[in-house]
């Protein structure tokens, strides 16, 4: 591991001013330091933040707001949330092992780098991980690579179980800079690579995460999260689906669909969406409307299965949540 300088920082003010001036934040620390010790990244200076005070969950009537310090255990753990978003529990529950869980922090969970083999081996070319050298993910093993969401820049799948539930449910994220405050919609929040692979969110330099803001709806309480993966025990998604449904008096009112492990960012469905609004609950309704989740795929020489996969789990995902 390369030398760095380390900053504790006990105020918000000193965490953003070194922030600003170069510094990566760090609580659980679960993914910076693997990629320090991979000489993937090379910060000049870690600042800890664990002393600021952003470790606090408030569930009201308008919805849950989360602090960046949570750590992903108790979050998932809170009766209410549980009850009241179950999607957002089971995600995290299924996101990493319990010892991961323990450590990592809310914030730190959906700012995690990408899980892609060439990004974090520093003899392969890899344009996020330095622009311009090439992507040998595109003609090398892309079997856990993205389908959705992919440029000729960068094919890598995001890997954050959390944020896809977030997307699904609309959720806000509440940033502090030196300049102020900004609440960034969960689905701006996320870049697609484009020609920018490099750029993975839409912090400005700087710029530390507070909270996350999820609202409520008719929708939150019927929600639930799907994930397929190659082993039951601590595995990253080969497909995964967000689901939640606000169904009265025998028809579907609203739906919110999202996808992960497919996508090169957490991945809503519109059309999944819209083929279910008006319709009433029942095994032709879910088939149909998961037949265009995979609208727009474009696939590897080793994931083509992902575009049947996506479309059966979003099937069932569908049929778990809204009944047979």
């Amino acid at each position: 591991m390369h030398p760095f300088a380390f900053t504790k920082a006990g105020t918000e003010k000193a965490a953003l001013t070194a922030g600003a001036a170069g510094g990566r934040y760090i609580a659980g620390g679960t993914t910076l330091v693997d990629l320090m010790r991979e000489t993937v990244e090379r910060p000049p200076r870690v600042v800890d933040i664990n002393s600021l005070p952003y470790k606090d969950i408030t569930v009201s009537s308008s919805g849950v707001q989360v602090g960046s310090l949570v750590r992903m255990s108790e979050l998932a753990a809170h009766p209410r949330v549980r009850s009241l978003y179950p999607v957002v529990a089971q995600a995290l529950e299924l996101g990493a092992s319990a010892q991961l869980r323990n450590m990592a922090s809310i914030g730190g969970n959906i700012m995690q780098r990408p899980r892609c083999p060439y990004f974090r081996d520093v003899h392969s070319a890899c344009n996020r991980r330095t622009p311009g050298t090439g992507c040998d993910a595109r003609d090398g093993d892309n079997r856990m690579q993205a389908i959705l969401g992919t440029s000729a820049q960068c094919v890598a799948t995001h890997p954050s179980d959390f944020s896809v539930a977030l997307v699904a449910l609309d959720a806000v994220v509440h940033v502090r800079g030196v300049d102020g405050e900004r609440a960034i919609p969960v689905q701006e929040f996320f870049l697609r690579p484009g020609n920018t692979p490099q750029r993975e969110q839409s912090l400005k330099p700087g710029e530390l995460i507070t909270s996350v803001e999820i609202p409520a709806g008719p929708h939150t309480r019927r929600s639930g999260y799907l994930k397929v993966r190659d082993r039951q025990s601590f595995e990253f998604a080969l497909a995964s689906a967000a689901v939640a449904l606000d169904i009265r008096g025998g028809v579907i009112r609203g739906a919110r669909v999202a996808v992960g492990g497919v996508a090169t960012v957490p991945w809503r469905l519109p059309k999944v969406e819209r083929a279910l609004v008006g319709r009433r609950p029942g095994r032709r309704t879910w088939t149909d409307a998961a037949s265009y989740a995979a609208d727009g795929a474009t696939a590897l020489s080793e994931n083509e299965f992902k575009i049947a996969l996506i479309e059966r789990t979003v099937r069932r995902q569908l049929m778990t949540i809204g009944g047979q």
